[in-house]
């Protein structure tokens, strides 16, 4: 039999290159209402700005943890691509109808399949000339992502959500298409400078696929220009909308001849210096756009609104966020002292809610009830003659008095779309007056209802990520980025007061959540993670939820073990006395083979496993420093200071068995002072 249809197109987030890095997911409930069982490209579909963060923390990990990877990995071609059989329009279409923008290839998908059962899995990513998978380098797959980012960049805006996906929070879905994310504007900031930093360290040319190059040198053109207008300080409304274009240009160019050719064409050598200058000019943008949305309440904007006219751009704002302030003290634009000020206005603002201890993903508002809806005051309608007519004649297709008699618009009109298909059918009975009055009562409508501001159901639902609910997993992310900040302060050598500042409000941000509560503050067991709690009840759906990540990082930030250069550091300056026990006691724990082992922790000690090998600190008076290394033979090595070398740190990595135990002795003086 056939295949069955394709899903709907408005069910399908996709970003905006087909061949990306990171595979994107579908929001959870387009996937249970949609998903065809048998379609093997369902599970295609991921957040844009995860897809940046996450991509980036690892990334940032793996320089952490093995310095000379990535560098490596920039040349060698190792890596592939998925043939997604979605297809993004050209550029034209996105600026006419940015809510719909993606297709199904049919006959693509009924190919792949074909290469599918011929191949195996490997059916499913874009082949060379020969048949063979297409294979390249770290660098490559490091631009896509940054290219397909940067063709939908907006000055002062942010990176426009135009192909029918949604950022993390897909309870603001309904900005898909005019909505502006500066949260990815902000992870995006933080992927350049490690990408920089990455090309600065690593000056050799690299082959790079030549529709890519392409894409990049038009990129580059595009950023230059706009990059000058900036520094002149005299970007406006219509610059917008040409810069913009111009990058959505190379992007929409880019993919024309992917999808044309069904493959590349080859590679061509790429010097750094080229992608420096790319990156350059996008950082400068960047900054200047992350000034722009700094709030006067001291907060930054998460989402902002387009609205697209023939050939000019404006921006409108929203609301403040909880995920802005993460996305903004994430992105190492904000310095020390700045930081502070960004968490205090955090405590300050509506989006704080007292009784939690904690914060809201956006400030609770009062909704107007069902029947305050649909009100049209009567003398906007009264000054459009063409309604004023069609009340005369008791024409309701268009709006109509109820009972009470308020004037109300048509209640089968969805949204402008069928306003503007009823306007049409209209041609006959009122001739030219229908076009005179066309433009004011699509303006009214959109007065109205204000469906550009619409968010989902952040804006209109009570649960899950809605009005008046805390979304623990952000509130675990904001206190792992104050962390970052803590620790950036401190690397910085900024002025004690500032650091000890952010410490003392990373300690404020972890006292409202979970486990510091009692069952009645919390509403559930407090040390089980739960997704979220409204503000009419405890917390609600326990799971695995991605709180747990982020607490499992911050914790081992607060016991103070770093990694760089492929060095283990032990830098407790986070943690509190308190945590240090009064008295010797037992430490059981679970070694590398598997077995539970007991060790002793003496009065004033503190200990846990790290790579499943015993970590024990201990208090001294003394003003110096120590680590003591126990080797599985009894042998014990001392260093005087608390970082392990580089041949000892991978014993840890690779658990090997080697290490028993390691003693870090320190005096308080390093504990953060309460």
């Amino acid at each position: 039999p056939p295949p069955p249809p394709p899903p709907p197109p408005h069910t399908f987030y996709n970003d905006t290159a087909t061949t990306e890095i990171y595979t994107l997911e579908l929001s959870s409930a387009a996937s249970d209402v949609y998903k065809r069982q048998d379609d093997p490209w369902s599970y295609i579909g991921y957040w844009g700005d995860h897809q940046i963060i996450y991509l980036q923390k690892l990334l940032e990990l793996s320089r952490a943890f093995h310095p000379e990877r990535l560098d490596e990995l920039l040349h060698e071609p190792i890596f592939c691509y998925a043939n997604v059989p979605y297809r993004i329009r050209p550029l034209p279409d996105l600026l006419k109808d940015p809510k719909s923008t993606v297709d199904f290839d049919e006959p693509l998908a009924e190919r792949i399949d074909q290469r599918v059962a011929e191949m195996g899995a490997d059916g499913k990513l874009i082949l060379d000339d020969a048949g063979n998978v297409y294979q390249v380098n770290l660098l490559e797959k490091l631009l896509v992502p940054l290219l397909s980012k940067l063709s939908n960049l907006v000055v002062d805006g942010g990176i426009w959500m135009n192909t029918q996906r949604p950022e993390w929070n897909d309870a603001n879905n309904a900005l898909v298409g005019q909505g502006l994310s500066m949260v990815t504007l902000y992870y995006l900031r933080r992927y350049i400078c490690f990408l920089q930093e990455l090309l600065s360290a690593n000056g050799r040319p690299s082959d790079v696929s030549v529709e890519v190059s392409e894409w990049l040198a038009e990129t580059a053109t595009a950023l230059s220009h706009v990059r000058l207008l900036r520094d002149k300080g005299i970007i406006d409304a219509k610059d917008r909308y040409k810069a913009l274009v111009e990058l959505g240009t190379a992007a929409s160019h880019y993919r024309e001849r992917i999808y044309q050719q069904g493959s590349f064409s080859g590679k061509v050598s790429q010097k750094p210096g080229a992608i420096q200058s790319v990156l350059v000019d996008a950082l400068a943008l960047i900054d200047h756009s992350i000034d722009s949305n700094r709030r006067d309440d001291g907060l930054y904007h998460a989402y902002n609104l387009l609205d697209l006219q023939s050939d000019s751009l404006t921006i409108d704002t929203l609301y403040p966020m909880l995920e802005g302030q993460v996305a903004a003290l994430s992105a190492g634009a904000v310095p020390p002292d700045e930081a502070v000020a960004v968490v205090e206005a955090l405590f300050a603002s509506d989006v704080y809610r007292p009784d939690q201890h904690s914060f809201l993903l956006y400030p609770d508002r009062s909704l107007p009830n069902f029947l305050e809806k649909n009100r049209i005051p009567v003398d906007q309608a009264s000054s459009i003659p063409l309604l004023a007519t069609m009340l005369t004649r008791d024409d309701r297709r268009i709006i109509e008095k109820d009972a009470d008699g308020h004037l109300r618009f048509n209640a089968d009109f969805a949204n402008a779309g069928d306003l503007n298909n009823e306007l049409e059918s209209l041609r006959g009975d009122y001739g030219d007056d229908l076009e005179t009055a066309r433009g004011a009562i699509l303006e009214l409508y959109e007065t109205v209802f204000n469906h550009q501001a619409f968010t989902g159901r952040s804006g209109g639902m009570f649960g899950f990520e809605g009005l008046g609910s805390i979304y623990w997993h952000m509130v675990s992310k904001l206190l792992l980025a104050v962390q970052e900040n803590y620790f950036a302060a401190l690397d910085n050598n900024a002025d004690d007061s500032v650091c000890h500042q952010v410490g003392e409000l990373y300690y404020r941000i972890r006292q409202g959540i979970g486990f510091n509560k009692t069952p009645a503050e919390y509403g559930a067991f407090p040390t089980d993670p739960y997704s979220h709690t409204p503000k009419h009840a405890g917390a609600k759906q326990p799971g695995m939820t991605g709180q747990v990540k982020e607490e499992v990082i911050t914790r081992f930030g607060e016991l103070g073990v770093r990694v760089s250069g492929g060095a283990v550091n032990f830098q407790p300056r986070l943690l509190r006395a308190r945590e240090f026990v009064s008295e010797a006691r037992q430490f059981r724990f679970l070694d590398v083979a598997g077995n539970w082992q007991e060790i002793d922790i003496p009065k004033d000690g503190l200990a846990y496993t790290w790579c499943q090998v015993p970590i024990i600190y201990h208090l001294s008076d003394a003003a110096g420093t120590s680590l003591t290394i126990t080797w599985s033979d009894g042998k014990q090595q001392v260093i005087d200071e608390l970082s392990l070398p580089v041949d000892i740190s991978n014993e840890l990595f690779r658990r090997s068995g080697r290490i028993s135990q390691i003693i870090a002795t320190f005096n308080p003086t390093l504990l953060f002072a309460e």
